[in-house]
């Protein structure tokens, strides 16, 4: 493992800086911050020896005024390749490779309810479209179902559509992507036909979560929760709830600004900074319990 031992701090903060106020979702939060970044590059506060000590700092100071968990300068071990988006990509790909493409659980537990495990992502949906097809399919003919978000970290608003395709009747918009470049809106639809069998928008439906959920798992569990279609059990999510891009600023740090935000047609906002809200708050470790209790109530 490759530790970078110096940095200079200067171009470092400088490009963020300019990153932050050309591209931040937020503009005016976006000079905010890179005023802030200067200003404090000026007073010394990031006069340290080694990139990792550099990212926390700054990380901090870009989360600072407004709580965006998307904003940070990440440190990276070994140097970001020139193609960053590749390696990130590649590594993705390993993820998938190892997780059944995404769906790595599928249990049939007593009295009839099932639970599939989506994660560690929502991975993209040219990938995991046949695994999703195949797991939901086979759950399909369950009489309840726990769809455990626990470990779901980040994922494609395509994918959940297409999650939300076999979990509802009818297409439904889900949600609205407001992107600061080119002032471009994109709705998210749940889609008319998807492959194999649905569970369908009638029968009994939880959604569990943890501390850990974030991003795209978020917005998963947020729709389904304002279209009155799950009840959420477990923890309140991380909060992140704006796409994000990342660039290369140095050999070892990479600053994600997100460009976009999310909008949800039902309560017209979303769950950035606060986190998707459990309707049955408990510990992570207890949700599973918790929910197939609460289905065997209602199922008999």
């Amino acid at each position: 493992m490759t530790t970078a031992l110096s940095v200079d701090a200067a171009p470092v903060v400088d490009e963020t800086a300019r990153l932050l106020v050309e591209h931040y979702v937020f503009p005016e939060v976006g000079e905010q911050l890179a005023g802030l970044l200067r200003r404090r590059l000026a007073e010394g506060a990031y006069d340290v020896d080694d990139a990792a000590t550099l990212a926390a700092l700054v990380t901090t100071d870009m989360q600072s005024i407004n709580g965006d968990l998307h904003l940070r300068l990440k440190h990276h071990d070994e140097p970001v390749p020139p193609d960053a988006g590749a390696a990130a990509l590649a590594s993705m790909r390993r993820e998938f490779e190892t997780s059944l493409g995404g769906a790595p659980r599928v249990e049939l537990l007593d009295g009839r309810v099932a639970v599939l495990e989506l994660a560690p992502k929502l991975f993209p949906l040219e990938w995991c479209a046949e695994p999703l097809a195949a797991a939901f399919t086979l759950a399909a003919r369950a009489d309840a179902l726990i769809l455990d978000l626990r470990r779901t970290t980040g994922g494609s608003p395509d994918t959940v559509a297409f999650v939300c395709g076999y979990l509802l009747d009818e297409r439904t918009h889900l949600n609205t992507l407001h992107s600061r470049q080119g002032n471009r809106q994109d709705q998210f639809w749940s889609p008319p036909y998807v492959p194999g069998a649905r569970f369908g928008g009638s029968k009994p439906l939880y959604v569990l979560t943890s501390g850990a959920t974030f991003s795209g798992g978020e917005e998963l569990a947020y729709d389904l929760q304002q279209l009155d279609r799950a009840q959420v059990v477990g923890e309140v999510t991380g909060g992140g709830a704006h796409p994000r891009e990342g660039w290369t600023v140095h050999p070892h740090l990479e600053a994600t600004i997100p460009v976009g935000r999310a909008v949800n047609p039902v309560s017209g906002t979303n769950w950035e900074g606060v986190g998707v809200q459990p309707d049955v708050p408990c510990p992570a470790a207890d949700a599973l319990d918790r929910a197939h209790a609460l289905a065997l109530g209602v199922i008999g």
